[in-house]
C-alpha cells in the first residue's frame, strides 16, 4: 500500500496574494466549501492577523466548513473533515490571533513561518542565525501550547544554508512541530536541487521521522509542479498547492497538476491521493470566476484547449481510439462528453442532471441559486438557435454566484486595510467577529438601457438603474469618445455618484456561433479611496481595495453594464 499524499490547498491564502485577485468573505467561504467537497486534506484559509476581514473569513470557514463531510465519505475518499489552517509569522500576536480564528474547527492547524536564508536574516529580519533558532523555539513552542497540529516553514529554504537549515528544523521539531514545510519561496530551485534538498534534510534533521515533510514551490521558472513531484519522490508526503496555480508573482504549484500526475502515474510515485478528480474542472471555473484570474487556454488539465485536437492526424487518431492522443479521459477531471442536449423545452430535472454532471451537485448550489440559474437558462434557450452548451451552463452558474455572493471585493474592507501590524487580539475580535462585517447587498439594478453608436458618431448611453435603498428608478445619460462601453460606465458612475478606475475588462464567448453567450468580467477600484498608512500596516493584497463583477448575456453590452 502506498503512502497517503496530503493535499494542502493555499488558494485562499497564497493564491489570494496574486496581483489583482480579490475575494470577499462570502466568496472565500464558498471556495472553501468546494475545496472540502473536492477532498482537500488541509485548507489554509488565510492570514488572520492581516486584517479583521481576513480574521472574519478564516473564522467563518472554521465554523461553517470545518465539520463538513459532504463528498468526503466512501471508498477512495478521505473520510474525515478537512483541517482548517491559519498562517502566522513568528510573532506572538500573529499566533494567538491565528488560533482564535481556527479553534472552532474540529481539526485545526497553526502554520508558523520564519525566514532562514542569510539574505533574509541580514536584510529583512536583521537577526543572527542563533537568534533565528531561538525565535523558532519560542514561537513554535507557543503555537504548540495552543494547538496540537503545528506546521513550521523556513521561508526561502531553497536558498538557505543546508546545515543551518537542518539545525533550525530540528529546533522546530523539538518545540512541537508536526509538519515541516520546505518552501522554494522565489522559485529558484531545479527539480534535481529541490529533490536532493528534501532528501538531505530528511537524512540530517534530528527527529525527521517524527514529522510529515511538505513541499511549497513557486513557479517563477515554470518548475513548481516538477519541483514538488521531485520532493514527493524524495520523501515529502504533503504538497502545498493552489487551484489553477494562482499565487504570488508567477504562482504556486497547481493542485490539478499534482493530483493528475499522481493519478496518471500510480507506479511512478510512492503515494496515492483521495481527491475527487471529477470536480477539478468545476472547481477551477469557480476560482477563475470569483478571483478574476483567467485560466490560459492551454493550461494543463483545466485549460479550454486541454482536450481539443486541431491537427488532422490527431483528430483521425482520436476518432479511431481516444487513447492515441489522450492520456487523461476528459470526464475524469469533470469535462463532460455526455449526450444530454439542452434547449428551451428542457425542464428542471434535466437542468439539475446537467449541473450535477458538470460538478454542481449536492449543495454546490442552493435552491435559490438553482432557481435563478433555471430562469437564466430559459431566457438563454429562448434566444439561442443552437442548444445551450456546457460552456454556457458554467457561465450561468458563475453569473448566479457573482450576483448572490454579495459582489467581489477584497477580504480586507477599506477600514480593515488600515489595521495596524499589532493586530486585533482575541479580546479585540470577539468570538462572534463574523457578525461584525455585514454582507454586501446589491443596491443598484439595471432596469433600462439605450445605446447609440456607430462609425463617425459620438457614442451615447441612456441608463435607468433601480436604487433599492431609495426605492426609486434613476435615469441619466452620458457621451463618450471611446465607444459605447465607456458611455455606459460613465453614466453608471453619474447615477451612483462613484468615481472609479476600470482596472481590467475582459469579455469572452462561452461557445461558438453568433448567438453565443458572452461573459464579461470587470475589476474596479475607487479613485477617492485613500490608501492606508504604510507605517505599521499589514495588507498583503495591496493598499487599494479592488472589486470584481461578472455577468453574462447574449448581448455583451448588456453584460458589460450588469458586470
Amino acid at each position: 500500500m502506498t503512502d497517503k499524499l496530503i493535499i494542502f490547498d493555499t488558494t485562499l491564502r497564497d493564491g489570494e496574494q496574486s496581483p489583482g485577485v480579490t475575494l470577499n468573505t462570502d466568496e472565500k467561504v464558498e471556495i472553501a466549501r468546494q475545496l472540502a467537497r473536492l477532498g482537500v486534506d488541509v485548507i489554509e484559509a488565510g492570514f488572520p492577523v492581516a486584517s479583521p476581514g481576513d480574521f472574519n473569513a478564516v473564522q467563518r470557514i472554521a465554523r461553517e466548513v470545518g465539520s463538513s463531510m459532504e463528498g468526503r465519505t466512501g471508498e477512495g475518499r478521505v473520510n474525515e473533515p478537512a483541517i482548517i489552517c491559519g498562517l502566522a509569522r513568528s510573532v506572538e500576536k500573529d499566533i494567538r490571533t491565528a488560533f482564535d480564528a481556527i479553534k472552532d474547527a474540529p481539526r485545526h492547524r497553526i502554520h508558523v513561518f520564519l525566514a532562514t536564508s542569510d539574505i533574509h536574516l541580514e536584510f529583512k529580519l536583521k537577526i543572527s542565525r542563533e537568534q533565528c533558532k531561538e525565535r523558532i523555539r519560542e514561537m513554535v513552542g507557543l503555537a504548540k501550547s495552543l494547538c496540537a497540529d503545528i506546521e513550521f516553514s523556513p521561508e526561502d529554504a531553497g536558498r538557505s544554508d543546508r546545515e543551518f537549515l537542518a539545525e533550525a528544523l530540528s529546533v522546530a521539531v523539538a518545540a512541537g512541530a508536526t509538519t515541516l514545510n520546505i518552501p522554494d519561496t522565489v522559485g529558484y530551485n531545479t527539480p534535481l536541487e529541490y529533490g536532493s534538498l528534501i532528501k538531505y534534510l530528511r537524512e540530517h534533521t534530528p527527529g525527521a521521522d517524527q514529522v510529515v515533510w511538505s513541499t511549497h514551490c513557486h513557479n517563477d521558472l515554470g518548475l513548481a509542479t516538477a519541483n514538488s513531484l521531485a520532493g514527493v519522490s524524495n520523501g515529502a508526503r504533503q504538497v502545498e498547492v493552489a487551484v489553477n496555480g494562482i499565487g504570488e508573482r508567477a504562482g504556486n504549484t497547481a493542485l490539478e497538476e499534482i493530483v493528475m500526475n499522481v493519478h496518471t502515474h500510480p507506479h511512478a510515485y510512492p503515494v496515492h491521493h483521495t481527491i475527487n478528480t471529477r470536480l477539478l474542472f468545476s472547481t477551477s471555473r469557480m476560482v477563475e470566476d470569483l478571483s478574476g484570474m483567467t485560466v490560459q487556454a492551454n493550461k494543463a488539465i483545466v485549460g479550454r484547449n486541454a482536450f481539443l485536437h486541431e491537427s488532422g492526424i490527431h483528430q483521425d487518431g482520436v476518432l479511431k481510439n481516444k487513447q492515441t492522443y489522450e492520456i487523461i479521459r476528459p470526464e475524469d477531471v469533470g469535462v463532460t462528453t455526455g449526450n444530454l442536449a439542452l434547449g428551451k423545452h428542457s425542464g428542471r430535472h434535466a437542468i439539475k442532471t446537467k449541473l450535477e454532471e458538470l460538478g454542481y451537485g449536492g449543495s454546490a448550489l442552493s435552491d435559490a441559486q438553482f432557481q435563478q440559474a433555471f430562469v437564466k437558462f430559459k431566457d438563454l434557450a429562448d434566444s439561442k438557435k443552437a442548444g445551450v452548451t456546457d460552456g454556457d451552463m458554467h457561465a450561468l452558474v458563475a453569473d448566479v454566484r457573482s450576483s448572490t455572493l454579495g459582489g467581489s471585493g477584497t477580504s480586507a474592507t477599506p477600514e480593515a486595510s488600515a489595521a495596524p501590524v499589532t493586530s486585533p487580539t482575541s479580546t479585540e475580535l470577539p468570538e462572534d467577529a463574523h457578525d461584525l462585517v455585514d454582507p454586501v447587498t446589491q443596491r443598484f439594478a439595471l432596469r433600462h438601457m439605450q445605446v447609440f453608436t456607430g462609425v463617425g458618431i459620438t457614442p451615447t448611453a441612456t441608463v435607468t438603474l433601480h436604487d433599492a435603498q431609495r426605492g426609486e428608478d434613476l435615469t441619466d445619460a452620458a457621451l463618450a469618445k471611446n465607444g459605447p462601453i465607456e458611455a455606459i460606465y460613465s453614466v453608471i458612475q453619474r447615477i451612483t455618484g462613484l468615481d472609479i478606475d476600470l482596472l481590467n475588462f475582459n469579455v469572452s464567448a462561452t461557445s461558438e456561433g453568433q448567438d453565443t453567450l458572452g461573459k464579461v468580467a470587470v475589476r474596479i477600484a475607487s479613485r477617492t479611496s485613500s490608501p492606508p498608512d504604510a507605517e505599521g500596516s499589514l495588507t498583503s493584497y495591496g493598499a487599494q481595495p479592488k472589486f470584481t463583477g461578472l455577468a453574462t448575456n447574449v448581448d455583451i453590452i448588456t453584460a458589460s453594464a450588469n458586470a
